[in-house]
C-alpha cells in the first residue's frame, strides 16, 4: 500500500496501522502533506500551513510511541478549522482584521487534540465569523466541493470538511451554532458530531471574544470524520471523564445499546414550515429502513415542540448571541432596522433584527419558552431513543453569486426558498443543547452525497453516535469524492 492510499482510511483504521508500525507519524505526516500541495490548489480547503512545525510534532510523536507513551490519537496528521485558536499558527477566523493574529496559546480543544497526540497540519477555510453556510471570506477566497468543483462543501466548517473527505486530514474539529458541523457532514459526505452544550469547551473561539464573557450556549464544538469509530475516538479525547468546569457540564453515558434490536426511532413527519428537497427527504426514508433492518421499532412522531416557533426563539438568541461583540458601527446599523420590523414579522430578517436589539425582559420570557421546550424533549426522550431529521433542506449548493444572504435562494424541488432556511432543521438540537450526529446514507439523483440528522436526549451524545454506527455497518459509509479518489 502506498503512504497516499493511507490517507482515507478512517482514523482508528489508521491508529491501529499506526501502532502496528506500518507506518510512522512522520510518513503520514509528510503523505498529507504532499496530498495536501498535489489536491488544494483546485480545493482551496487549507489555508494556513506548518508544514515545518508538523513534521517536528510527527517526530516527538513516533519518539513517544516507541517509548511506550503514545497517546490515544498518537500521530494522526489533521487540520483544525480556522475559527479555533492554535499557539503559533495564524488564526483568523476568516476576518481581515484578524489576518495576522498569531495566538499565544491553544483552545481548549485544541489542546487535548495536541496532548492526545494529534500533529497539526494547518488551518481550514472559513466564513467571516463562522456565520455563513459557504467557507468563503476576504483573506483566502471560496472552497469548492470536491465532489462538485462548482459547488460549495457549505459551511462554516467548510474547509475542515473537506480536508476530511479528502484524506488531508485524519478527522477536524468543528463549531457548529446552527448547523456548521452537520450541513458540511452531509454536503460532503462525511460523518459528524454537534455535541450537547457545555461538554466541550468553547474557550479559544476565533474571533477572540472577552474572557468575561459566559460561553455562547447555542454554540458547540465537535468532530467531523470518515467513521462514526472515529467520532467516538474523538469524542473521548475532547470530553474526557469529570471534567466539570460548571454545573451544566455533563458526563457522557455509555448508549443504552450498540445494536438495532428495540431501538426506539422518531421520523419527524413532513413539516410545511421547512420544506425538504426529495432527495432529502429520501435518504431519510432510505436511513430509517436500514435501522429497521437492523431491529429498530421506527414510528412517525415528534415532541410537543413546534418547529415554526422554536426557530423563532432560536433566530432571536442566535442574533443576540452572534452580534453582541461586534463593532458598535455594526451593531447601530443592524439595531436601527428594528424600527421598520412588525411585532408580529417571524421572517429570518425580522428575528435577526429582534435579536440585535433584545431586551431583557424579552430574553426571560424567551428563556421561559425555551425551558418548556426542553422539558418537552425529555418528556419525548423518555419514550424514544432517537429522532431522525433533515441536515439541510437541500444538498450540497453552487457557490452564491452574491455575498447578501439576504438575496440569496434554495431550490427545494425547484421552489426558491430563503436561503437562511438551512436554520430551520439545526435550530431544533441547537436550541435545546441536544447532541446530533450525522451520517452519510447514499447519493442523490445529482450524484452528490445526502446525510440524516440523529438527535438524541441531552447529554446522550454516544448514542447518537452508535446509531450512526448501525447505519455505517448497514453500509451507509463514507465513500472518497472523485477528487480524492
Amino acid at each position: 500500500m502506498t503512504l497516499d492510499a493511507h490517507l482515507l482510511a478512517p482514523a482508528h483504521v489508521l491508529l491501529d496501522r499506526l501502532a502496528a508500525g506500518e507506518v510512522s507519524a512522520a510518513d503520514l505526516t509528510e503523505a498529507a502533506l504532499a496530498r495536501i500541495g498535489a489536491l488544494d490548489g483546485r480545493l482551496n480547503a487549507v489555508v494556513t500551513r506548518d508544514p515545518e512545525g508538523a513534521r517536528a510534532a510527527a517526530r516527538r510523536s513516533d519518539a513517544r510511541r516507541a517509548e511506550g507513551r503514545a497517546g490515544p490519537l498518537e500521530g494522526l496528521p489533521i487540520t483544525i478549522k480556522d475559527a479555533f485558536a492554535v499557539k503559533g499558527m495564524r488564526s483568523t477566523g476568516g476576518v481581515p482584521a484578524l489576518s495576522a493574529y498569531v495566538p499565544d496559546d491553544d483552545a481548549v480543544a485544541v489542546a487535548r487534540l495536541r496532548a492526545a497526540g494529534a500533529v497539526i497540519l494547518g488551518k481550514t477555510n472559513v466564513p467571516p465569523y463562522s456565520g455563513d453556510f459557504v467557507a468563503n471570506n476576504p483573506i483566502f477566497g471560496r472552497t469548492s466541493n470536491p465532489w462538485d468543483l462548482d459547488r460549495s462543501p457549505g459551511g462554516s466548517s467548510g474547509g475542515a470538511a473537506v480536508a476530511v473527505a479528502c484524506g488531508f486530514s485524519a478527522f477536524e474539529l468543528g463549531s457548529d451554532l446552527g448547523g456548521s458541523i452537520r450541513w458540511p457532514a452531509h454536503a460532503c459526505g462525511l460523518f459528524g458530531l454537534k455535541t450537547s452544550f457545555g461538554v466541550v469547551p468553547l474557550a479559544g473561539i476565533v474571533p477572540p471574544a472577552s474572557p468575561d464573557l459566559p460561553e455562547l450556549d447555542l454554540w458547540a464544538l465537535g468532530p467531523l470524520a470518515r467513521s462514526a469509530r472515529d467520532l467516538e475516538r474523538v469524542l473521548d479525547v475532547l470530553a474526557p471523564p469529570g471534567d466539570r468546569r460548571g454545573a451544566f457540564v455533563l458526563d457522557l453515558p455509555e448508549p443504552r445499546q450498540r445494536d438495532g434490536r428495540g431501538l426506539r426511532i422518531a421520523l419527524w413527519d413532513a413539516d410545511g414550515f421547512a420544506p425538504v428537497d426529495s432527495s432529502v427527504a429520501h435518504a431519510i426514508a432510505v436511513a430509517a429502513g436500514k435501522l429497521a433492518e437492523a431491529g429498530a421499532v421506527i414510528n412517525i412522531a415528534r415532541p410537543a415542540v413546534s418547529l415554526d416557533e422554536c426557530y423563532e426563539i432560536y433566530a432571536i438568541l442566535n442574533a443576540a448571541q452572534f452580534t453582541a461583540e461586534l463593532p458598535e458601527l455594526i451593531r447601530r446599523r443592524l439595531a436601527a432596522r428594528a424600527s421598520d420590523t412588525a411585532a408580529d414579522d417571524v421572517s429570518h430578517p425580522a428575528l435577526q433584527t429582534r435579536g440585535v436589539v433584545l431586551s431583557f425582559r424579552d430574553w426571560l420570557m424567551l428563556t421561559a419558552r425555551r425551558q418548556a421546550m426542553k422539558r418537552a424533549w425529555a418528556a419525548f426522550f423518555a419514550d424514544y431513543d432517537a429522532i431522525l431529521l433533515p441536515p439541510a433542506p437541500v444538498g450540497a449548493v453552487p457557490h452564491p453569486a452574491t455575498d447578501d444572504l439576504t438575496k440569496r435562494t434554495l431550490s427545494v424541488d425547484g421552489t426558491e426558498r430563503p436561503w437562511l432556511d438551512f436554520l430551520l432543521w439545526s435550530s431544533l438540537a441547537s436550541l435545546a443543547h441536544l447532541p446530533a450526529a450525522v451520517a452519510p446514507v447514499e447519493r442523490g439523483p445529482d450524484g452528490l452525497p445526502r446525510g440524516v440528522q440523529i438527535v438524541c436526549a441531552e447529554g446522550h451524545d454516544r448514542m447518537a453516535v452508535a446509531i450512526a454506527a448501525l447505519l455505517e455497518e448497514r453500509g451507509s459509509t463514507f465513500v472518497p469524492p472523485p477528487l480524492a479518489a
